[in-house]
């Protein structure tokens, strides 16, 4: 499924060659877990995704006792995950990081190993409990995802164009034409209906066969 923040991502890569980490700020459901392993499948040769809403103490500990002994904490990572972790190729992603803001404080430290690229996920990451305690890294881009827009909804619903045509016709102050308007209208009460919503492939899914 298609989202505009796709494209910040990509930015992201082949500007910061490993300089920085990039946090998604966005509110809950919206799609940040979906789309940051999305691209992770499609732009690394492999990735682990710790998901600090799940992921056990065990795992949490290695930021507190392996930073100092960055070839260990990989390797444990690596074993865990059962992932092979390939130099400046392979993706570490923080989910959830505000659940752990002690992984947060670690990017600092993995960024200046240089080995690979770190993605954070996180909601209301500015409260003072997500902070508490912590140094904020200054090695992380911070980029916001909002839920699904319209266009969005439009291309995950297989139409790639129409949003096309109706700026076209905006920025030349013209109609659409009475069908296509009452194609758009229509397409519009659905995305108010379920559109905001829809971040998940599998909700996309079940509303198509709705």
């Amino acid at each position: 499924m298609k989202r505009k923040v796709y494209e910040k991502l990509l930015e992201w890569k082949k500007s910061s060659n490993g300089k920085t980490a990039i946090l998604i700020d966005g509110a809950r459901r919206v799609g940040k877990s979906y789309i940051v392993e999305k691209f992770a499948q499609e732009n690394y040769k492999s990735f682990i995704m710790i998901d600090f809403n799940k992921v056990s103490d065990d795992v949490k500990s290695l930021f507190e006792h392996y930073l100092n002994d960055m070839d260990n904490l990989f390797l444990y990572l690596s074993n865990y995950f059962n992932v092979t972790l390939h130099e400046r190729e392979s993706l570490i992603v923080f989910d959830e990081v505000q659940l752990y803001p002690k992984a947060r404080s670690a990017i600092k430290y993995l960024i200046e190993d240089g080995r690979y690229d770190y993605i954070e996920t996180g909601s209301l990451m500015s409260i003072k409990k997500n902070v508490k305690d912590i140094l904020i890294p200054s090695e992380e881009q911070h980029i916001e995802m909002h839920p699904m827009d319209f266009e969005e909804f439009l291309w995950a619903l297989g139409n790639d164009s129409l949003m096309s045509l109706i700026k076209k016709c905006y920025e030349e102050k013209k109609p659409l034409g009475q069908a296509m308007h009452r194609k758009v209208m229509d397409y519009f009460r659905q995305y108010m209906i379920v559109g905001r919503y829809a971040t998940s492939s599998r909700r996309i899914y079940e509303y198509k066969r709705f």
